[in-house]
C-alpha cells in the first residue's frame, strides 16, 4: 500500500490540500472524538459515536490520520493488542479550524442546544481560549506540560455539556 504522503495532489492549493485530508465524510468526525471526546481506542472511537460510524470506515480513517500526521499511534502498556491514538501537532493545530465549523455549523444548520454549547464557548473564549485548548491538548496527547495554574479548557467544555444535557432532560 501506498504511503498517503506520495499521493499525488490535484493542485498545490492550501484549501484543496487540506480538503483531501479533512474532506471525507468521517474524518473531522473523528478528530472531533479524539479532541474534544477524550477518546484514544477503537472501541471507544466506534461505539461512543452519535453518528454510528462502521469499524472498517473507522480503521481507514484512522490509516489515513496517522499517514498525515494528525494522529500517531501508541501501544498500550496495559494490553498488548490495544492501539492508543493521539494527537499530533499538527493534529492539536486543528483547534481553530474545529471551532470555525462548529460556529458555522451551530449558526447556518438545525444543531441541538446541547451539542452546540461547546461550540458557542469556543467562539466566545476566542484565540485565546484556542490557545490555552491546544496547550491543554499538547499536555494530553504530546507530554508537554502547559503553563502552571492554567485552567482546564476540557474540563469547562464537558461541565457546559454535562448542563446543557441535564437541563435538557
Amino acid at each position: 500500500m501506498a504511503d498517503f504522503q506520495d499521493v499525488v495532489h490535484r493542485s498545490g492549493c492550501p484549501i484543496n490540500l487540506a480538503v483531501e485530508v479533512l474532506g471525507d465524510r468521517w474524518s473531522l468526525v473523528v478528530l472531533r472524538d479524539v479532541m474534544f471526546g477524550d477518546r484514544h481506542y477503537f472501541r471507544e472511537l466506534l461505539t461512543r459515536s452519535q453518528e454510528g460510524i462502521a469499524s472498517n470506515i473507522l480503521a481507514d480513517r484512522l490509516r489515513r490520520l496517522v499517514a498525515n500526521g494528525l494522529l500517531w499511534r501508541s501501544a498500550d502498556e496495559t494490553h498488548r493488542q490495544k492501539i492508543r491514538y493521539s494527537l499530533t501537532e499538527a493534529g492539536v493545530q486543528l483547534v481553530p479550524v474545529m471551532a470555525a465549523l462548529g460556529s458555522w455549523g451551530r449558526r447556518h444548520m438545525p444543531a441541538g442546544h446541547e451539542l452546540s454549547v461547546r461550540a458557542e464557548l469556543l467562539e466566545r473564549g476566542g484565540p485565546e481560549l484556542w490557545d490555552r485548548f491546544m496547550d491543554e491538548l499538547r499536555e494530553q496527547h504530546l507530554g508537554i506540560p502547559r503553563p502552571a495554574g492554567t485552567p482546564s479548557v476540557f474540563a469547562e467544555l464537558q461541565a457546559a455539556y454535562e448542563a446543557a444535557v441535564e437541563q435538557a432532560g
